[in-house]
């Protein structure tokens, strides 16, 4: 089985069928809501929600800025959930300010950091195999102090075990 990213996943039948019976499902049920719904709701625990919808940004950002520093193959996935709730962020934060003072502040926000970061997820994930290859290993270098024998510990044991493999 190829290991690239880019390599198909084998999914149960199942699961893409699924998928678009789901999709499907939300086009009556999305103009339902657009019809029944108020366009005005007062609710409680409106800062309860914004807040803990900010701690899983932080915790999405921050998986992400950890898989982009170790080089794990988590990142693309991490950073398609990050730029996907930065992306959700904006727009929940922009529509539910509308007509309050804080409409301005919403839109800067957007525009100068959520859609901006958004955007540099989507590129890591359009562009994974160039970014694992080049920005891993400067942030790596960068963060990683020198050895002072100047060599790569794990690549010389990764050549000893070659060395002893009988395969090799």
């Amino acid at each position: 089985m190829d290991e690239t990213p880019h390599a198909r996943a084998q999914l149960p039948r199942w699961v893409a069928p699924l998928l678009g019976l789901t999709a499907a499902g939300l086009i009556p049920w999305t103009l339902y809501l657009t019809f029944s719904l108020p366009s005005r709701h007062i609710t409680e625990r409106y800062d309860v929600a914004w807040v803990g919808y900010d701690c899983i940004l932080f915790c999405s950002i921050s998986w992400t800025a950890f898989c982009a520093v170790r080089g794990l193959r988590w990142l693309v996935p991490a950073a398609a959930t990050t730029g996907t709730l930065l992306v959700a962020d904006a727009w929940f934060d922009v529509i539910t300010s509308i007509g309050s003072n804080d409409w301005i502040e919403a839109v800067l926000e957007a525009l100068l950091a959520e859609l901006p970061l958004a955007t540099i997820c989507a590129f890591v994930v359009w562009d994974a195999d160039r970014f694992y290859g080049g920005a891993v290993a400067r942030v790596r270098a960068a963060v990683r102090p020198a050895r002072a024998d100047g060599g790569d510990a794990r690549a010389a044991r990764r050549g000893a075990r070659a060395r002893r493999s009988p395969r090799a």
